[in-house]
């Protein structure tokens, strides 16, 4: 049996169109997707949009279409925005979906039978935009702390979720498995609040009636968080997919959703008698040449617009190597430092090394040692090839386990910088050294397998130009911009 890998993202709302910020989520998880089939194991990708709520349904409102028409045709933008960078899942998921529907009604049931789920009345302030509520405490001025818009008074009957009952279990979780949140930041503010007590969870609504008909009374529909939450699971529920519930689980999120991941989600995994993912990582959020992502500054620019001005792998390879993913901080998506990484890095260093090599095994032809030729390892080859020792494969491979992508990209292009030094140093234009030329292009090719997840279009026609011994000289991989 292989072993097992679950990546998700979060799903994102409907109410707006895919821009950079929702693909940098999407590119790291595809990268961790394509690494770890690499590495031999079965892997479930998901990714998918969130489609219920009353954020939608006003939306839905300003076009004076039906909600599940207006659902169906910006769903169908985001799976173009992935398609067009690369973003290989294995399962797009929509909340409206049946099957989707199916499971949150029989989780409600699960946790209705523990006990955890009663009617009672909810008076409150609630953001619809984040589809959240708010206690005085969390904004004394009653002003939402991620829109900047003023909160609105909403009092009706609901049903609650028992999330008081799990403050002790979460905080005892958190601290036997101190993979469950991260980065550690995330889980220092996380463990704070938890701590200063929880309250039950509003999980209905009667208000509006765009939503996952709650299945204990057909007068309210569910929550979206609760309905949301769920999608994860549900993926897994498909004939043959089973097996990935339970083995490591990794949900990416933005840290505006580590709340609702870290406390709701396991609390209600709990409540339903179903076993926790291994862990939910909260990254930062993306600008846009220095200015917040917004529709209303008119600067939520596509992933499409953007792949057809630089190609997909430059915008992949920029969002990768220029930001700390693994700190959680956030970063600015500036195209003048993407230019420069592109010319600099892509174009005149990996490009160059392609471009000079394939010329001159085209020229002089290649030769093995007798080294060569004994795979001891899915990545890379067990040799003395003095040059492809300098691979720091072992650290490589502890970094992306780890999600800092940006330095693993940084040793692999270390890497490439002195199979450059190795090109300059050892001068086959004009020795015609074919061992050497070898020992260069059976790096390439170690290099192209690295590469592969993070820019995969462009590993893949490095991988074709040098998969035989009789090379051709490359075209162009990156034009300079």
């Amino acid at each position: 049996m292989k072993q097992k890998f679950y990546v998700t993202t979060a799903i994102d709302y409907v109410n707006a169109e895919p821009h950079i910020g929702h693909a940098y989520q999407k590119i790291v998880a595809d990268v961790l997707a394509r690494w770890n089939k690499l590495n031999g194991k079965d892997v479930l990708f998901v990714t998918g949009t969130d489609e219920h709520g009353k954020k939608v349904e006003d939306a839905t409102k300003e076009t004076g279409k039906a909600p599940q028409e207006f659902v169906d045709e910006v769903s169908e933008k985001f799976k173009e925005a992935w398609k067009s960078l690369n973003i290989n899942y294995d399962r797009f998921i929509r909340t409206t979906d049946k099957d989707h529907k199916k499971i949150v009604t029989e989780f409600i049931k699960k946790c209705e039978a523990n006990d955890d789920i009663y009617l009672g009345k909810y008076s409150g302030f609630y953001c619809t935009g984040c589809e959240a509520y708010y206690t005085e405490k969390d904004c004394p001025d009653l002003i939402c702390p991620h829109h900047k818009r003023p909160l609105e008074k909403i009092e009706e009957e609901t049903y609650f979720f028992r999330l008081s009952k799990y403050q002790k279990f979460l905080l005892d979780y958190y601290k036997k498995h101190p993979e469950f949140i991260l980065p550690k930041s995330r889980k220092n503010e996380i463990v704070n609040r938890v701590k200063e007590g929880l309250k039950d969870l509003s999980i209905t609504r009667t208000s509006f009636d765009w939503g996952i008909p709650f299945p204990l009374d057909k007068k309210h529909v569910t929550y979206v968080w609760f309905d949301a939450l769920i999608n994860y699971y549900t993926a897994t529920r498909e004939k043959g997919r089973e097996d990935f519930w339970g083995k490591p689980t990794v949900h990416l999120l933005g840290k505006d959703n580590a709340w609702f991941h870290t406390v709701y989600w396991p609390a209600m995994l709990k409540s339903a008698g179903i076993e926790l993912p291994k862990t939910i990582f909260n990254h930062g959020f993306l600008s846009f040449n220095g200015e917040k992502i917004s529709k209303s500054l008119r600067n939520a620019i596509s992933p499409i617009t953007l792949v057809e001005k630089y190609g997909a792998d430059s915008v992949r390879y920029f969002c990768l190597r220029q930001f700390p993913f693994a700190t959680g901080d956030d970063g600015d998506f500036n195209e003048t430092a993407l230019i420069n990484r592109h010319n600099d890095e892509l174009a005149n260093k990996l490009g160059n090394l392609v471009s000079r090599t394939s010329a001159l095994a085209e020229k002089y032809g290649i030769e093995k040692s007798a080294y060569h030729g004994q795979k001891k390892s899915t990545i890379c080859e067990d040799t003395s090839n003095s040059l492809l020792k300098q691979l720091k494969l072992n650290k490589i491979e502890k970094l992306i386990n780890n999600y800092e992508l940006d330095k693993a990209l940084n040793e692999i292009f270390a890497f490439i910088g002195i199979c450059n030094e190795f090109v300059q140093s050892k001068k086959p234009w004009e020795t015609h050294d074919r061992k050497v030329l070898y020992q260069l292009v059976e790096s390439i090719r170690e290099v192209a397998k690295l590469l592969y997840p993070f820019i995969p279009e462009s590993a893949e026609k490095i991988s074709e130009v040098f998969k035989t011994d009789d090379i051709k000289k490359a075209p162009i991989l990156f034009k300079k911009i």
